[in-house]
């Protein structure tokens, strides 16, 4: 990829200086106003098969695989019909796209894949700033020994949708004919449509007829012991994978490491878990949890590696349904409310549970259950209409128990079964992929958080005990073979950055120990000003302290060099935590006065829990109030940390800085402080699984004080459920009265920094959070082309230069010290040093990433975090991204230290997080921030987020609330 900025591409000398000339497109109003917000493209969604239903005790039914549909691969993005005005913009556009894009190749040398493939930069070289160390990384290197390796595809009639039923055939047919057909080979198999083999088999194509048992130990059919399933496997040579692509290479021998666990375990993703593989653990409400491993073969600097990683996931326990039951409700002798219903039907709704009251096993999928009680759901069997209870009591001689309770349904709405949860038992290792409530979530983290050696210890016993250089398939056959330890990787210990605070205080500047440091003797390098504010308490417990704990917040915020007025605006006030929403309008409208507007509301929090969102989105999206919520814990205990901490987000929240970066305010830092530049921030979080009507929200933020880039202003959208690129980042739309109208994130925020700071961008930095390699291509082709519309709309020909990174936390490699008992080389919980960074050995073999540890690690072992590089106009070198990725981070990091006990909070909403460079973790708390405007936090993990058009199977995005303009201009989300 050409780095060069193309014509037209770099800024010109005349944005060097104060723009002091009217730019009509870059004012608010007329033809910069935005377009309706909000409105997503609509995600399209594939027909998915449903589960087999094997049957019923009340009415068996013949057994049943529903057909499958596969969802169309994405098209490439086009450029929108309605794009700018300007002449220049399709010019820019296609540039953009030539230079994202090569030919396509050969037919003849690479299989079809998608129709684009992007060059992405190659590494501009290694970087050397830093003092040098030596870490260890969970990669096992991978030795490959020539093989002659053929793949072949698999077809299965009648077709089975599950991998573990195709699994068993495959092996089946393995034991039958590995011998005779197979001529001695092992094949691999991926558990869908390919096996691969070591060597030719001496057919190109053949059919097998295999048959499966009912009577095994597996619950999968409700057909009489002793009967078999029988099924007609073709096997076709498909071709030789090597003469494709090293992915394509890779794929296959990553089958083949995965073969032999995938027999043996329960596959999730790229991970393995089982009762085996570690103690289990109970999470409550018949959850519990199990071990496992994470396992990806991976192409490095070093060669082949094997990535592996302990991890631990939520499943259900295999008891009886009565049992799940008295979690949510423990008298099971009365019917249940409503309430109680709604959530046991969630909880349930899509498991599988299986009956032994008919001597074999029988097995359904649960659809739903009855609105009504089992003693009352009557239905017809043999032209005789009947409840389940006389069924059961009647057919197979079974008195009901719980008759109160509602009965589970399974089968299809045409031929509908009523299972009595008594009989009904949970089939084991089935995975609870629902949203884990705070008790969960905190019992999941406390059990599987490990201290670097430990888990550098564990992740080495499961790579010994899989032993793969001892399996014949991996090792024999194919001529794989895994080291024994882990991988030594050079690595550097980047410097800390000087940061200055105000000249008034003791400290005037401070250069990080060890990634961490504190307030002490120092004050906020700009204090804001808080002249308007009171304080609503909604906590029951607390009366007099609340006026002594706003005395001491508000003198610690002068100490530390806000000017925060000693007096409230009105009465500080205690309300009725069921009505919160009445007493927020009261204060609003009581603290209306003409000239001022309520600048601060300190809220005490009631005293139980999931009420925060409710009233961030009353305050930020109905009433423009900027609030700051205190846990009722914290309001008598005093701890002068916790009100400097405190004290720190609201000085953000009233348009203040904490601190900055030396560097930036003498103007030090390349290729951000030479030229006005603009550092922006993406995200895109998604709704739990099962929240099929909840969208996803996207978000961005960008720096608005350049060139110390300390304030973040962001802006959200919400577009289709679990759509991964921004569909909001600039769009266009035709007005009969004005004509074009432009709009868009990226528009706004640029538009924004040029009313902040007088100056146009130079530069463009961007940050991309979520996004894995497989949407690499998508997203940059769509969002970069999305970038360059956005300038071009502001202004004929302006298209400042673009690097577009993306920030990966949700990857599996660690970093441990080399040793673990030199306290030099590690912070005091063990980790490796803040500010270590690794571009060498376990990266990519060309393209421009490296692995940033940029903080010390709070609890547990350290996740560094990937940076890759898509795209780099800005001729970064690796010094310079990753010493300014490190710099931005740790200007952050005193901040995030104030965020810790919200997190603990409100850990059960927006799950764990993790670090990373602060433009893209702003936009997270932005984006999941905005969930809370949507979201009803009282249902268990429900959402009011969308509406479903079951005619046409998808969702209708509804618009997020608008923030309000003076809630929007200062940092909200934090």
């Amino acid at each position: 990829m050409s780095r060069r900025g193309g014509g037209g591409r770099r800024p010109d000398s005349r944005l060097d200086q104060p723009t002091q000339a009217r730019a009509p497109s870059f004012q608010r109003g007329g033809g910069g106003a935005a377009g309706p917000r909000g409105r997503g493209r609509q995600g399209q969604r594939g027909g998915a098969g449903s589960g087999s239903h094997s049957g019923s005790g009340a009415a068996p039914s013949s057994p049943h695989t529903a057909s499958t549909s596969t969802e169309p691969a994405p098209s490439s993005p086009s450029v929108s019909a309605s794009a700018p005005s300007s002449s220049s913009v399709s010019t820019l556009v296609e540039e953009t796209e030539q230079k994202l894009t090569l030919a396509a190749p050969a037919a003849a040398t690479l299989p079809p894949s998608s129709s684009r493939a992007v060059r992405l930069p190659v590494r501009p070289g290694f970087g050397t700033r830093g003092r040098k160390c030596v870490v260890r990384a969970n990669h096992f290197m991978v030795q490959l020994a020539k093989r002659d390796i053929h793949h072949y595809d698999v077809s299965i009639d009648p077709e089975v949708t599950s991998q573990k039923i195709n699994r068993e055939i495959i092996s089946q047919l393995i034991n039958l004919y590995r011998l005779t057909n197979l001529g001695e080979r092992i094949p691999a198999y991926d558990g869908m449509k390919s096996i691969y083999t070591a060597g030719p088999l001496p057919f190109e194509s053949k059919e097998f007829i295999i048959t499966l048992p009912d009577s095994d130990p597996r619950p999968s059919s409700s057909a009489s012991p002793g009967t078999e399933r029988q099924f007609r496997v073709v096997i076709r040579l498909a071709s030789q994978p090597y003469v494709y692509t090293l992915q394509k290479f890779i794929q296959v021998l990553d089958v083949v490491l995965r073969a032999a666990p995938s027999e043996k375990h329960t596959v999730v993703g790229r991970s393995f878990f089982s009762t085996d593989l570690g103690p289990m653990g109970q999470l409550g409400d018949g959850i519990e949890y199990w071990r496992g491993y994470f396992q990806s073969l991976r192409p490095t600097q070093f060669g082949l590696s094997l990535n592996i990683d302990v991890s631990a996931s939520s499943f259900y326990k295999p008891i009886l349904v009565t049992e799940f039951v008295q979690y949510y409700c423990s008298d099971l002798s009365r019917p249940l409310s409503d309430q109680v219903r709604l959530k046991v039907k969630k909880a349930l709704k899509g498991i599988k549970v299986v009956l032994r009251h008919m001597g074999y096993n029988l097995s359904c999928k649960i659809t739903g259950i009855t609105s009504q009680p089992m003693s009352q759901v009557m239905f017809t069997c043999d032209n005789e209409t009947r409840s389940v209870v006389q069924y059961f009591l009647e057919k197979h001689k079974i008195a009901l128990q719980f008759t109160s309770l509602p009965a589970l349904e399974a089968g299809t709405e045409e031929r509908r079964i009523y299972l009595p949860m008594e009989l009904s038992r949970i089939v084991e290792g089935q995975r609870y992929t629902k949203r884990l409530n705070e008790r969960q979530v905190t019992a999941l983290l406390r059990a599987t958080c490990q201290r670097p050696q430990d888990r550098e210890a564990n992740i080495q016993m499961m790579a010994r005990e899989n032993a793969y250089n001892e399996d014949t398939l991996v090792n024999n056959k194919f001529g794989i073979q895994v080291a024994d330890g882990l991988t030594s990787v050079d690595a550097r210990i980047l410097p800390a950055p000087m940061l200055k605070y105000h000249k008034s205080g003791r400290e005037a500047s401070v250069n990080p120990d060890f990634g961490q440091w504190n307030m002490i003797n120092k004050k906020m390098f700009n204090g804001g000003t808080v002249q308007v504010w009171t304080c609503m308490n909604f906590s029951t417990r607390l009366n007099h302290d609340v006026s002594g704990f706003c005395q001491r917040l508000v003198d610690m915020c002068n100490k530390k060099g806000m000017v925060f007025n000693p007096r409230p605006v009105i009465p500080i006030s205690s309300s009725n935590p069921n009505q919160i929403e009445k007493a927020l309008v009261d204060v609003r409208n009581k603290t209306t006065q003409p000239g001022k507007q309520l600048q601060l509301l300190i809220i005490i929090l009631p005293d139980v829990s999931r009420s925060y969102g409710r009233i961030k989105r009353v305050c930020e999206t109905e009433l423009g109030i900027v609030s700051q919520c205190c846990q009722p814990k914290h309001v008598s205990s005093g701890n002068m940390q916790y009100f400097e901490n405190v004290a720190l987000k609201i000085n953000v929240k009233v348009g203040g800085r904490n601190t900055v970066l030396d560097d930036a305010v003498q103007k030090r830092i390349p290729l951000v402080t030479d030229r006005p530049t603009i550092i922006f921030g993406a995200d895109v979080t998604h709704p739990q699984p099962g929240e099929d009507s909840s969208p996803s929200i996207a978000a961005v933020v960008a720096s608005m004080d350049w060139p110390e880039v300390t304030k973040y202003r962001g802006l959200v959208s919400a577009q289709a459920h679990n759509e991964e690129i921004i569909q909001d980042l600039y769009k266009s739309i035709k007005d009969p009265q004005r004509g074009l109208v432009h709009g868009g994130m990226i528009r706004e925020l640029l538009i924004d920094f040029r009313r902040s700071t007088n100056f146009k961008p130079h530069r463009i930095i961007f940050y991309r959070d979520g996004v894995s390699e497989g949407q690499f291509s998508q997203v940059l082709l769509h969002e970069m082309n999305a970038i360059r519309q956005a300038c071009a709309s502001i202004e004929e020909g302006y298209a400042p230069p673009v690097t577009f990174v993306v920030v990966q936390k949700r990857h599996h490699t660690r970093l441990f010290p080399a040793d673990h008992n030199r306290h030099g080389l590690t912070d005091k919980r063990g980790n490796i040093l803040p500010g270590t960074v690794v571009d060498t050995q376990i990266c990519h073999p060309t393209e421009f990433d490296f692995y940033l540890n940029s903080h010390a690690g709070i609890q547990g072992t350290s996740r560094p975090t990937h940076y890759h590089v898509l795209y780099d106009e800005n001729r970064f070198t690796a010094d310079d991204l990753q010493m300014l990725t490190n710099n931005l981070f740790n200007e952050l990091l005193l901040f995030w230290l104030a965020l810790i006990d919200f997190f603990f909070l409100f850990i059960f909403c927006i799950g764990c997080f993790h670090m990373a460079v602060p433009p893209a973790y702003y936009a997270r708390l932005a984006a999941f921030r905005a969930r809370f405007y949507i979201e009803d936090e009282t249902s268990a993990g429900g959402s009011t987020g969308g509406t479903r058009s079951t005619a046409e199977g998808s969702l209708a995005i509804r618009p997020l609330p608008v923030i309000k303009d003076n809630v929007k201009d200062v940092m909200f989300y934090c």
